[in-house]
This record gives C-alpha cells, sequence and structure tokens, in this order.
C-alpha cells in the first residue's frame, strides 16, 4: 500500500464517529457472568436514542404482544436478555450508517446481510470448539463494516468497484483491490482497532479473505457465516460470490458449506429478525 493510499485511509476511518459508549458498557456487562438484566436495563435507560428503539422494536407487529411495553425493565422481560444485548449492539451499528451515499450503496440490505451474518456466527460458535459466541456475533455484525467508511468518504471509487464486481461477477474485495487498492476488510480492521475492540476481533475482519492463513475458530465461524448469508440471499453487501469453505474450517464445522447449511435446520427466523431490526 502507498503512503498516500495509507495516509487516504486512515483520514477516513478517523473522520467515522466512535462506538457508542454506552453500547461498550453493554458488551462489557455481558461478559461478565454475574450481570443480571437489571443491570442490563440500568445502561439502556441511560441512553435515549437506544431506548426508544429498543421499545419500538419490542411493540412492533413481528412481536404481536397483546399490550404495549412502555419500560425497558418489561421488554428485557418479553425479549429476553440475549434479544435485546444483539439489539442494543445493532442499534449501535445502524446508528453510524449514513442516511444516505453517493455511492449507491444500500444501506438496509447491507445491514440485513451483516445481522443475519451475525445471528449464524454465533449459532456456529456453538459448535466449535473455542469459539465465543457473542464475540462471533459482534464479528459478524462488522465485518463489513469497511463498506460503510468506503460509501461515505469515497464514494466514486466505491460505485466503481461495485459496478465492476457485478459486470465481471467477480468478489467486490477483489475489485476494491484493483479500483482502490485495498479492500473493505483492512479498512474494517483499521475502524475495530480504533473502537478498541479485542485482537482477535481486528484480526478476524482484517483476514476474512485469506482464512486458511488464520486458522481460528471465530474466523471459522464468521467466514461460514458470511458464505452462508450470501448462498440463502439474506440481504446484499454488494457480493453474491459465495465461496466453499476451506479445508481447516470445513473441519471445525463438521463439513462443506452445503452441509453446514442443512445441519442449522430453518433458518428464515435469522432472515426475519434481521429485517425487522434493520429497519429500527
Amino acid at each position: 500500500m502507498s503512503p498516500e493510499l495509507s495516509q487516504k485511509l486512515a483520514a477516513a476511518v478517523d473522520g467515522m464517529p466512535a462506538f457508542p459508549k454506552s453500547v461498550q458498557k453493554i458488551l462489557e456487562l455481558t461478559r461478565d457472568v454475574n450481570c443480571s438484566p437489571k443491570d442490563l436495563v440500568q445502561v439502556i435507560d441511560k441512553d435515549p436514542v437506544v431506548a426508544v428503539k429498543v421499545l419500538r422494536v419490542v411493540n412492533s407487529a413481528y412481536y404481536s404482544l397483546p399490550k404495549q411495553i412502555t419500560s425497558i425493565n418489561h421488554a428485557v422481560v418479553y425479549l429476553g436478555f440475549n434479544t435485546i444485548k444483539n439489539l442494543a449492539l445493532s442499534i449501535a451499528a445502524i446508528g453510524m450508517l449514513p442516511a444516505d451515499n453517493a455511492a449507491g450503496f444500500d444501506g438496509e440490505q447491507y445491514l440485513v446481510h451483516s445481522l443475519a451474518t451475525a445471528s449464524i456466527a454465533k449459532q456456529l460458535a456453538l459448535r466449535v470448539d473455542g469459539a465465543d459466541p457473542m464475540d462471533c456475533f459482534m464479528a459478524g455484525l462488522l465485518h463489513d463494516f469497511g463498506k460503510v467508511v468506503f460509501a461515505q468518504f469515497m464514494p466514486q471509487e466505491f460505485r466503481r468497484a461495485l459496478e465492476t464486481s457485478q459486470w465481471n461477477e467477480t468478489s467486490l474485495h477483489l475489485a476494491l483491490r484493483d479500483v482502490i487498492g485495498a479492500d473493505h476488510a483492512v479498512v474494517g480492521a483499521m475502524l475495530v482497532e480504533k473502537w478498541r475492540f479485542p485482537s482477535d476481533l481486528i484480526e478476524t475482519i482484517r483476514h476474512q479473505y485469506s482464512p486458511e492463513l488464520m486458522d481460528t475458530p471465530m474466523i471459522a465461524c464468521v467466514f461460514a457465516a458470511n458464505q452462508i448469508s450470501k448462498k440463502l440471499e439474506f440481504g446484499f453487501a454488494g457480493n453474491r460470490c459465495v465461496e466453499e469453505l476451506p479445508p481447516t474450517i470445513a473441519k471445525r464445522l463438521g463439513g462443506t458449506l452445503d452441509e453446514v447449511i442443512a445441519s442449522l435446520g430453518d433458518l428464515t427466523p435469522v432472515f426475519e429478525d434481521a429485517k425487522i431490526f434493520s429497519k429500527i
């Protein structure tokens, strides 16, 4: 990477907002085995944006509750600790998306893909030794966030890469390397490093297109979840090229991509949840 490109990418990453403190606190709480729903409620109550959106989701037609929920405490009771936690993290990521962009990048479809990938990565983590489900959810949610940086700060180049990928039917990360000189994995890793996420999550995002070089439990879960989301067309993040699982990942997950998909059963609820969360 040239010094000029490196400087340009660093400036773009610096232009992105900080990850919300309330959500960082939620992440800390959920790593504590002694954390109670009450602790989570107290944090959400102090963040009006997160609180309002959580209540909007719990009162949506999707959940069809018999009466309106007006407090976060009741929302936690109805939705459950894990759903509230995932929802708060999703709200944080969604809040950083620009309302529109000159690249023509579909933010809502991107979100559906990211949310579905996060949920599937979390499911896969339950069957992979050494994988933490919550960390895999976060890595899945943020794996494509570098595309948001490009859409906001390098929209013309990003649009050209999206068009190149579509015309040539090649993977978007390869088109980005040709057009810009770096792909979204590089920029995404720079961003989560700025946000002070754990090193294994940073490395998962950085090496998502060379998983055979970094054989880790988290990379296995996120790489596979990304391919599953693309194959089942759960949202669209600018790339329809589906890759088979490398031997190292197939070994960890116990089969080929199709075999892993079959073993997960009906993933329609994951898709439906992602569509609901993407509209908040």
